[in-house]
């Protein structure tokens, strides 16, 4: 007996019969897919550890005092880096930025893999992927809405965290200048602003797990694997990152940049680290969702 014909989408070849009034820009629209995304219960489960987490370094701050630094991770030690725990109750601002602080390194990583990982492992391990592109959506954009709406909620949880930061150290330490730990502070004015930059950053910054997670996720149906493996992939950069052995070759690790947005709360805006950190991280993602796309346009799907 032969064996059934699958359609041109799932067998990996991209030409399928075009139908009356079928457009390929029509399928799967980025809406669609961000509803689908929304509703599920680890965005809402992610969404609400966000924005817990400002309110659990408050009650902390309460019970444990105000921070002196004497503890808080070598002031302005670290390989160079600011503590910004040192200063954090002194106002809003001062307690949004330590949220970020305290966050960056690995809290907000969870999120990125969470999202880029999961889109399309997620739809393998349900055995909805071959329906989907048998609908047919062609395959070039099932990715590219996938990825979007990821990269979206992604920069979501990335505002998310410093937006109630700043609401919630309003109410219990007062608005006013972001007070720096190493002497100096930025005009309540500016705060705001250079908030965004460092958004802005991490965001970029994290492009490197996105595309790990993203292009892990068309090679498995496991979508904790893809997850799992991006997560462990950013952390040995850290280490590798810790290797001072190393030397100048940890520039081209974009962990070596994740904390140079530090430079944006200083009274005057560097921008060196922040750009080198941005090309390197850029340069990576690229690389990583071209895979993606180039692999999963020729593969087999059979779930």
């Amino acid at each position: 007996m032969s064996a059934p014909v699958q359609p041109p989408e799932v067998r990996g070849d991209t030409a399928h019969p075009e139908a009356a009034g079928y457009r390929a820009r029509r399928t799967l629209p980025l809406r669609v897919e961000a509803m689908r995304q929304l509703r599920r219960r680890r965005t809402l489960l992610m969404g609400g550890v966000l924005a817990a987490l400002p309110f659990i370094l408050i009650i902390a701050f309460a019970i444990g005092g105000t921070p002196d630094g004497e503890d808080g991770g070598g002031g302005g030690g670290g390989g160079g880096r600011i503590n910004l725990m040192d200063v954090a109750t002194e106002s809003a601002a001062n307690f949004a930025a330590t949220s970020l602080f305290v966050s960056a390194g690995f809290l907000l990583v969870v999120p990125v893999a969470l999202f880029c990982g999961d889109t399309v492992a997620s739809e393998a391990s349900w055995s909805s992927l071959r329906y989907l592109l048998a609908a047919p959506v062609p395959r070039v954009r099932l990715l590219w809405s996938k990825l979007v709406v990821a990269l979206g909620f992604s920069l979501a949880a990335m505002v998310l965290l410093p937006l109630v930061a700043l609401v919630a150290g309003t109410a219990a330490y007062g608005w006013g200048p972001l007070k720096l730990p190493t002497g100096g502070a930025l005009p309540a004015g500016d705060t705001v602003p250079r908030l965004a930059i460092v958004v802005a950053f991490i965001f970029v910054s994290q492009l490197v797990t996105a595309g790990l997670a993203f292009w892990l996720s068309t090679k498995t149906d496991a979508p904790l694997g893809a997850v799992g493996g991006a997560v462990g992939l950013t952390i040995v950069g850290n280490v590798l990152d810790a290797v001072t052995a190393l030397g100048s070759w940890r520039d081209f690790l974009p962990a070596h940049w994740q904390f140079a947005w530090a430079d944006a709360l200083q009274p005057q805006l560097e921008w060196g680290g922040m750009i080198k950190g941005t090309a390197v991280s850029v340069t990576y993602a690229l690389i990583l969702f071209a895979l993606a796309f180039r692999g999963f346009s020729r593969k087999d799907i059979v779930s």
